[in-house]
């Protein structure tokens, strides 16, 4: 299964490369729209959006970008033909991702993007890479075990997020605390004025990574939701097969593992085995 698999994804990329050198690919291709071109030393580059804001996952560390997506991204890449420096990483801010794929800004995203059947009614979608689950992060030394602790508790969330929204529609006795972002939240746990901090389990354990939080915080590891973390594309692509087929050789080879312990090394963190590593879902 996983020689088929490997031919299957450099049969792909072969045939990607031929097409491109040939000038051919209108907005169906993931690399051969308006954004996009030719692998294998063709000159052109890939336009891949992802998070600038996420330690572990998407990062802009001033025009060097590092973070599990960011490794998947790169790897994917690689099997469509595209070296590293044919690659140029575009923000992707949530409220942006659908508008960035259906203008053609970019040929696909690497997210933290959740697979959803409203969200597929605009875009495609190839995977999951991973499937993540609504956590908690709290000091090394809370006694926080789930949620259903957090009655009378200070716990903090972005302004808006679904996670938010969440807790306040499940647990009406916890107090919660919005801030801007994720990083803002751990820095007012880190003072003490906040007993919990929620959203996905790899974004919690992302910044449980950084340097400055080292040793410091921990996932609790008791997730209460599914989000299936897949690759958007813009509607109509045929990419989704060379990705998935991408994925799959990632995960075999053992790339995948080395990703997540690298970009959450320090954070106390293990993924849900029963969920990960995933399969990628058919294409449609």
């Amino acid at each position: 299964m996983r020689k088929t698999r490997y031919a299957a994804a450099m049969a792909a990329a072969a045939a990607l490369t031929l097409s491109a050198c040939g000038g051919g690919g209108g907005n169906e291709g993931g690399g051969g729209g308006e954004t996009g071109g030719a692998g294998e030393g063709g000159g052109e580059t890939v336009k891949i959006g992802i998070k600038y804001d996420q330690p572990g996952l998407g990062f802009d560390e001033g025009g060097s970008y590092s973070g599990f997506d960011v490794d998947v991204a790169k790897y994917v890449a690689g099997e469509l033909g595209y070296a590293e420096d044919q690659i140029e990483f575009v923000e992707a801010p949530s409220a942006n991702r659908e508008n960035l794929l259906s203008n053609n800004q970019v040929d696909m995203i690497f997210a933290t993007y959740s697979i959803t059947d409203e969200r597929k009614e605009t875009v495609d979608f190839a995977g999951p890479y991973f499937i993540a689950g609504q956590d908690l992060l709290v000091p090394v030394d809370s006694d926080i075990a789930g949620p259903e602790d957090l009655e009378g508790k200070n716990l903090c969330s972005v302004t808006g997020s679904t996670s938010a929204q969440k807790i306040k529609d499940q647990y009406p006795g916890v107090n919660l605390v919005e801030q801007p972002g994720y990083a803002e939240c751990v820095s007012v746990m880190g003072g003490g004025q906040i007993d919990a901090v929620t959203t996905d389990d790899i974004i919690l354990a992302g910044l449980a990574a950084q340097e400055t939080n080292a040793g410091q915080f921990k996932v609790v590891g008791n997730p209460f939701s599914e989000e299936r973390y897949g690759v958007g594309l813009p509607k109509g692509s045929d990419m989704c097969e060379d990705i998935n087929a991408a994925i799959t050789k990632m995960i075999e080879e053992g790339a995948w593992e080395e990703a997540i312990e690298a970009n959450t090394e320090g954070a106390d963190y293990s993924y849900n085995e029963e969920l990960n590593p995933p399969e990628p879902e058919d294409c449609a």
